[in-house]
């Protein structure tokens, strides 16, 4: 496992270290105006996602490994609705914050 303060790159960092303290704010800091996310392959509201699938349900991330310079993570996903699971994220970044996130099941 990566431990999250040690990813590569900083926006993936801070965002990680957000969902994994369950930190609302520090979450949206992270993220640039108008950021995206999909959901195997799903576009969704990011808002409505991130309050459902990660603070709603306590979600936290385990890194296994990174690649991209850190904007591709394979991690262990876990929250109180799914369980665990293996799962891929792809981020682009902007003006350092994550302007996009691609998630699903590895």
């Amino acid at each position: 496992m990566i431990p999250a303060d040690e990813l590569s790159e900083p926006a993936v960092r801070a965002l990680v270290n957000a969902i994994n303290a369950n930190d609302v704010a520090a979450f949206r800091a992270a993220l640039a105006d108008g950021a995206t996310m999909s959901d195997d392959g799903n576009e969704r509201d990011l808002g409505q996602w991130a309050d459902s699938e990660i603070f709603g349900a306590n979600g936290h991330m385990e890194v296994e490994s990174e690649d991209d310079g850190g904007r591709s993570l394979v991690a262990r996903y876990r929250n109180d609705t799914w369980g665990e699971m293996r799962t891929r994220w792809h981020f682009d970044v902007s003006d350092g914050k994550v302007s996009r996130f691609e998630t699903g099941q590895a």
